[in-house]
């Protein structure tokens, strides 16, 4: 349960903070920024929270939710697996149909690994700049860098949320996996 509440306000928070990146002002030199640049400020030090707590989650209840799963990158067993996975996708894929749902399939376990890692980098690099920032998005140094990694970053965001959410309705559309069980507390 801990781990759905932690992926809810995670997605609220990725959401948030996409959104109001596209409107939000930083602040200038000796200036404050325009509403949407708090609520994204104060939005991600919550979704960091949410982070925090996701992987919290993890390592507490490693024996459920493999590491292995989320990053088979450092087993030929993981990664063999995983490479069978791809293949079965590639095959339902090319006779445009999508496999049946497996909830700990190795494709969709490494990419919500590489997207945790992205969230958290992301988050990370926020939270960071929110506390060593001087007023000045474009300042170079440790400041410049961690704004570089986090503006880089954000685009891939969009992706992932998108490509993230697009899956989840297909699934549901095709009746492999309804929203409802998805999003529900009771699952696994």
């Amino acid at each position: 349960m801990i781990l759905r509440l932690a992926h809810g306000g995670l997605a609220i928070a990725v959401i948030n903070q996409l959104l109001t990146s596209l409107v939000l002002q930083a602040p200038a030199p000796d200036a404050t920024g325009n509403w949407y640049f708090e609520v994204h400020e104060y939005g991600g030090l919550i979704g960091f929270g949410f982070v925090i707590l996701f992987w919290l989650r993890l390592l507490v209840k490693m024996r459920e939710t493999s590491f292995g799963l989320l990053f088979p990158w450092f087993s030929g067993e993981r990664l063999a697996a995983l490479w069978e996975d791809i293949k079965h996708h590639v095959r339902y894929l090319s006779k445009f149909r999508f496999p049946p749902f497996e909830n700990h399939a190795p494709l969709a376990s490494a990419v919500h690994g590489l997207g945790l890692l992205l969230i958290t980098a992301m988050a990370g690099s926020g939270t960071v700049y929110y506390f060593i920032n001087n007023d000045n998005p474009d300042a170079g140094g440790l400041v410049g860098v961690v704004m570089f990694i986090h503006l880089t970053l954000a685009n891939l965001a969009w992706a992932y949320l998108i490509g993230h959410a697009g899956l989840a309705l297909i699934q549901h559309y095709l009746g492999n996996i309804s929203l409802s069980t998805m999003w529900s507390f009771s699952r696994d």
